[in-house]
């Protein structure tokens, strides 16, 4: 697979965040490593990778033992499972100074080793008084990451087999990554076409979110920028965190198709309506209702329809609306 090509890909360095053993690193408690395939092949031809390792480069040697969490699930220590050596404030202080680092990193995301006490993002193991566990707590370096970057999109790499949260994932760092190129040069502007253009797109992730957005852009000539942007932003990342799903896109879809209403002859009509409920019944996947789209819009030059990211918001190289 080649570089992507798109000038809204290449233009913009993606920088990922990520835990180091994904990377196939020999840096677990074991001496080894998790290496992810997926990641370092077919992601690592459109992202560059920051790697952290909480254990190592808070000063634990390889290899070392096995930790967890025990206690609060809100703020668990971090002890070594045989010995019950309590790590808890060399990590902790430790990962308030690496958050700090990595803001000079302009990472776009991160990917976490799930189920780690130190970098799981959620569900980790959190054993109480009488050393029974409950997978409800949040890894050390994880909950501080995400504590300072509350906008950043952040998964797991075992969530990233689930082909829903995988594209919800990727799709997220791709609008971050060009909602930063507006926030380097604002402008009302800016602004308005970043709105614009991911209209559909915020449509297929939470209507209410682009309502409340549209909105504040309506007011961006007298409302204080920054202002304005911290809303924006907000907003944005809480539109993208909320799951596309098929009814929401036949819901966008829909709204395509009333682009062309002139333009279609029954057939074609009756052709693209077939499609859509096809995907609405899970008989095809979303490529094939987006590709007609293209198609259509292409067609007819049509130029609202042409500008909108919903259509081509990653790489198509990726495949990932193959499977959702």
């Amino acid at each position: 697979m080649s570089k992507p090509t798109t000038s809204d890909v290449q233009n913009s360095e993606l920088k990922i965040g990520i835990s180091s053993c994904l990377l196939g690193n020999e840096v677990r408690f074991d001496g080894g490593h998790k290496h992810d395939r997926y990641i370092t092949g077919t992601l690592g031809i459109y992202f560059s990778f920051v790697p952290v390792c909480p254990e190592v480069e808070c000063g634990l040697p390889i290899p070392r033992e096995a930790m967890r969490l025990v206690g609060d699930p809100e703020a668990p220590s971090l002890v070594t499972n045989k010995t019950g050596v309590d790590h808890t404030e060399r990590m902790t202080t430790w990962a308030k100074r690496r958050v700090i680092g990595l803001q000079a990193e302009d990472l776009c995301g991160f990917i976490f080793k799930n189920r780690s006490p130190s970098s799981g993002m959620e569900r980790v193991k959190v054993y109480d008084a009488n050393n029974v566990p409950q997978s409800i707590g949040v890894g050390i370096f994880a909950r501080t990451f995400m504590d300072h970057f509350p906008l950043l999109p952040v998964e797991e790499e075992g969530r990233l087999h689930d082909m829903r949260l995988r594209e919800n994932f990727i799709e997220s760092i791709f609008v971050y990554r060009r909602w930063r190129d507006v926030v380097a040069s604002p402008s009302s502007a800016a602004l308005i076409n970043f709105h614009t253009r991911h209209k559909l797109l915020l449509m297929a992730h939470s209507e209410k979110h682009c309502r409340l957005m549209g909105k504040l852009i309506a007011r961006a000539g007298s409302t204080d920028p920054d202002e304005l942007i911290s809303q924006y932003q907000e907003l944005l990342m809480s539109a993208m965190r909320l799951k596309a799903t098929i009814k929401k896109h036949i819901n966008v879809l829909m709204h395509m198709m009333g682009h062309f209403k002139k333009q279609l002859s029954a057939d074609e009509k009756q052709e693209l309506l077939d499609v859509l409920d096809h995907f609405r019944n899970e008989i095809v996947p979303l490529i094939v209702p987006i590709t007609l789209m293209n198609h259509y819009t292409r067609k007819f030059d049509e130029p609202y329809l042409k500008n909108q990211f919903y259509l081509a918001p990653h790489p198509i190289e990726l495949k990932l609306r193959n499977h959702v």
